[in-house]
């Protein structure tokens, strides 16, 4: 399995099993130990790999344990502490971290409920593990920004310097997006007042600052809706929609002839659509190789092909609107299409996108 796909493979593992998962331990079985294993590439039953109730006496502290050690070359890399799966992450949460940081070898540090997982290291100050994660990463809604740096933390790739040069910019990035995101939902009096001060002319009052602060939240608002529609009204300005069939109202029917315009510059591929692609690609690699599937974006749909031929199509994803839907092919090449409301759903159709590939193969 591809990387994206274990991922999607252990966040749909939370999804079904979270509400019973009640304690600590269960969690770290459920849920790290896989993460650590078939996520990261560690084997968890080699102490030589991963050592479980690690024990690091620190000055007058003795015999306590942090969850999980990964070692290389019988040193320290990696820390793990874990927490029952929805309970709040925070810098109290780490003291155990804080401790046995800087008396090994260790750079990176992880905090974790088994559905996030907080990625520590010590840009602040030498061997001392910083209060701010460097990455996060939530297995139910999951960053692609974050996927190519969990890669260099696997065993087959480990490459913990160029994580660590690299850990500056994410960091930063990442509080950025955050503060975006909190000035966009509730903008504070100096976010208010930049924008206050280049369209009012008059002096910035207290009765002017409030309302601004209503002012520039609906701004922002409108600003996102715009961004969101012309992302929409360029994916469906594309081509020309296929009508739907009268026998069957909830499908539509399309000939593959017409199938994958090329990409251009407008053509926005997003996590969802690569999440879809993933799924389909873990479906159909039992009846082909999974070198052969090909995924090809276009303004009006997500195209994934056999042999990145559009002759050969084995389904397309709908995600640019409210209603998503799959598109399945039968034998002449038309497409049926089908509501789904989640990417879980695609797996519904298992037997119909093996049916579909071996058409070609």
């Amino acid at each position: 399995m591809e990387f994206f796909e274990k991922l999607n493979s252990l966040s749909a593992k939370i999804r079904q099993q979270a509400a019973a998962i009640k304690t600590e331990e269960a969690t770290k079985n459920a849920f790290v130990m896989p993460f650590i294993n078939s996520v990261l590439g560690y084997d968890v039953f080699d102490p030589r790999e991963v050592t479980p109730e690690f024990v690091c006496d620190v000055g007058t502290k003795k015999g306590e344990k942090i969850d999980y050690a990964i070692l290389k070359d019988g040193e320290v890399q990696i820390l793990i502490e874990c927490k029952k799966i929805g309970e709040p992450l925070n810098i109290n949460h780490a003291s155990q971290l804080f401790r046995y940081f800087h008396v090994t070898n260790a750079r990176i540090s992880i905090l974790t409920n088994g559905q996030v997982y907080k990625f520590f290291t010590d840009l602040d100050a030498p061997n001392k593990m910083d209060e701010k994660p460097f990455l996060e990463l939530d297995l139910l809604d999951i960053d692609e920004h974050a996927v190519p740096e969990l890669i260099k933390l696997t065993k087959s790739a480990f490459d913990v310097d160029s994580i660590v040069n690299s850990a500056g910019e994410l960091k930063y990035v990442s509080q950025i997006k955050k503060e975006i995101a909190s000035q966009f939902s509730k903008p504070d009096d100096d976010f208010v007042k930049f924008f206050a001060s280049r369209v009012y002319e008059g002096m910035i009052t207290q009765k002017v600052r409030e309302q601004f602060a209503e002012l520039t939240r609906k701004a922002v608002a409108q600003f996102l809706s715009d961004q969101v529609n012309d992302r929409l009204k360029s994916a469906m300005s594309g081509a020309i929609q296929p009508s739907y069939s009268a026998a069957t109202p909830t499908a539509t029917e399309a000939s593959a002839e017409q199938l994958d315009e090329p990409a251009d510059d407008k053509v926005m591929t997003t996590l969802e659509e690569l999440e879809g692609y993933h799924i389909v690609k873990a479906i159909v690699r039992s009846v082909v190789d999974a070198k052969r599937i090909i995924q090809r974006d276009t303004q009006s749909y997500f195209g994934i092909l056999l042999d990145d031929n559009n002759r050969k199509p084995i389904c397309r994803l709908h995600f640019n609107r409210m209603q998503k839907y799959i598109g399945i092919f039968d034998q002449e090449k038309t497409e049926t299409r089908h509501p789904i409301s989640s990417l879980d759903e695609i797996y519904d159709f298992s037997d119909q996108l093996k049916k579909t590939t071996g058409f070609y193969s």
